[in-house]
């Protein structure tokens, strides 16, 4: 697969054979790490970590993954370079492109990050936009391969926001992977139309199913795995559309009711973390044996580690 000097802004910019090669490449990395081999593929190279927003799992991703394969990760929050403001992303893209190997944004708006693309001339990786979350989205289809084996067919339904990034990133990655993925949302909050319009057209090569649903108890029945995430995204906590969203998503919640209601005692419960226990899950859920969230949440690791190798090793 010729993916070395490319960029992943969304799991768009991949073909279905390309999504399998960074999942086969995944598990392959897994199990180098639990066997304590270390290749070094990425000796010398150096890595920009830009982040305008926190997270625990993506620069802890990042930094183990580039250090176990020989490569130096340099951590840039907002305080750290003068993203945008002093000096603008074009420019910032153009010095970072001559001293970096390749450049992780986390952040708000796209455009920040094709921007990156556009001008840095050195590999962009998408840890999180407004929009999209590919590489989330590539752990979570590695764990449903580890719990769930041959996912062709397999029904995953989302329950909650649908309009937010994980839900897009997790739709491509799902129909990529010949899934039924099912959106559970209130009207006024379904996906993106054009992300919508692109599944579809995937659907029509891989066999996979796309379906919307409002009602929770109309789209579990016989679900493989249901997923959830927070309803309000970091920075909207006081907003008060945050607020209205709460009381929208109520109904969405996963608990043992809804649990039960899948009538499949082996329904994988996925969370792309942090959660808030009491809001979009139970703690009895989060806690109980149908949980793989912590395998998820290790599995960020080596989809990332993946991707790094794909698109920097010499």
């Amino acid at each position: 697969m010729k993916l070395k000097g490319r960029s992943l802004s969304t799991l768009l910019d991949i073909s279905q054979n390309e999504f399998f090669y960074l999942l086969e490449l995944s598990h392959k990395v897994k199990k180098e790490k639990r066997d304590r081999i270390f290749p070094k593929r990425l000796i010398n190279k150096n890595i920009a970590l830009i982040f305008e927003k926190s997270s625990t799992r993506t620069r802890s991703s990042f930094v183990v993954a580039a250090h176990d394969e020989g490569a130096n990760a340099e951590f840039l929050n907002r305080n750290d370079i003068h993203f945008g403001k002093k000096e603008s992303v074009k420019d910032t893209a153009r010095v970072l492109g001559r001293l970096f190997d390749g450049i992780m944004f986390r952040g708000f708006e796209q455009k920040t990050l094709e921007d990156l693309i556009q001008y840095s001339g050195v590999p962009v990786w998408n840890a999180l936009t407004d929009d999209h979350h590919p590489t989330q989205a590539l752990a979570d289809i590695m764990t449903c391969q580890e719990k769930l084996g041959n996912l062709k067919g397999k029904k995953i339904v989302y329950l909650g926001d649908g309009a937010n990034n994980v839900a897009h990133s997790l739709m491509i990655a799902s129909c990529y992977a010949g899934m039924h993925i099912v959106i559970c949302s209130p009207e006024s909050r379904r996906p993106n139309d054009f992300i919508i319009k692109e599944c579809l057209k995937i659907n029509k090569e891989t066999g996979s199913i796309l379906e919307f649903e409002t009602s929770p108890m109309n789209a579990i029945i016989d679900a493989d795995c249901l997923y959830t995430d927070v309803w309000i995204s970091m920075g909207e906590e006081e907003n008060k559309e945050a607020k209205e969203r709460i009381e929208l998503l109520k109904p969405y919640q996963i608990n043992s009711e809804i649990m039960a209601a899948t009538k499949n005692k082996n329904t994988l419960f996925l969370h792309c973390l942090p959660a808030i226990k009491g809001m979009e899950v139970t703690e009895e859920i989060f806690e109980s044996m149908n949980s793989a969230v912590f395998d998820q949440a290790e599995n960020r690791m080596h989809t990332i580690k993946a991707l790094l190798i794909a698109t920097m090793q010499d």
